[in-house]
């Protein structure tokens, strides 16, 4: 191993390490790994890294970026091993992406505020992608994502071609519709018919969430963040009040949900 310890690293470094853990004589398990044996960690390293973002912690951010650079160079070593393409070729791709995409900033085109910005953006990236219409620009939105940032996403290609409401009203009102229709399925309906119900609810809610300029995967997020605290706090009342929550019945619990509800507003 031709390898030499130092004070301080670089990308290049990084890279050549990587190269290193992979090659004859180097760790069993890097040598191990496939892309898709790795998948589940760089969707796990992302996420930590937005975590970090969500809590402003720019110290655990440093370390969550640097394991998701990480990523991108084993992703990259592993194709370079194959003679696909190597770590120059996706950094000689992103910067050619970026002048392209930019004409504002490297071509003719002038840009004066964000949404002119994105205006260039937009019509560049469906020019280049060979995408004539906003249904080839929907197929285009990764099936990876998850459902409510890709719902979000494909309703914004709709309204570019104007299938949208003119404001959060007809949303609101769509989306009491889709409630109603999956009350029936539920009372009368296939178990299908409940999934597929089910989804034009959620699809909804996210098409209300993007007219309000709400983040709906944020939303749920803190929603999710806010029902764990009140059932923790519900919990400990029920251990304060020796009632077993098991056996207690939904209504005793509820009046207790209610209670901690009254009291965080009060707070």
């Amino acid at each position: 191993m031709n390898f030499c310890e130092k004070p301080r690293y670089d990308f290049n470094d990084l890279a050549e390490i990587v190269k290193i853990l992979r090659a004859p004589g180097g760790c069993p398990w890097d040598m191990a790994q496939t892309h898709k044996s790795i998948r589940s960690n760089f969707i796990e390293e992302t996420y930590e890294a937005i975590e970090a973002i969500d809590n402003g912690d720019a110290e655990l951010l440093r370390e969550e970026l640097g394991d998701v650079l990480l990523q991108v160079v084993l992703h990259a070593e592993m194709e370079r091993e194959e003679g696909s393409f190597d770590l120059d070729d996706v950094c000689d791709d992103v910067c050619k992406k970026l002048i392209i995409r930019h004409p504002h900033v490297f071509g003719d085109k002038t840009a004066d505020n964000e949404a002119q910005a994105l205006q260039n953006w937009d019509a560049v990236k469906m020019q280049t992608k060979k995408q004539k219409t906003q249904t080839e620009a929907m197929l285009g939105v990764s099936k990876a994502l998850p459902s409510l940032m890709r719902s979000e996403k494909i309703q914004k290609k709709a309204a570019k071609a104007g299938f949208d409401w003119d404001s959060v009203d007809g949303a609101l009102e769509k989306l009491l519709e889709e409630y109603n229709e999956l009350k029936a399925a539920v009372e009368s309906g296939t178990d299908a018919q409940c999934e597929e119900e089910l989804g034009d609810l959620l699809f909804s809610a996210v098409n209300v969430s993007r007219f309000l300029g709400i983040d709906s995967e944020h939303a749920l997020y803190k929603a999710c963040d806010k029902f764990t605290e009140r059932f923790s706090r519900v919990e400990q009342l029920a251990l304060e009040r020796g009632i077993d929550m098991k056996s207690a019945g939904i209504e005793q619990l509820d009046s207790l949900w209610d209670e901690v509800k009254i009291n965080q507003h009060r707070g």
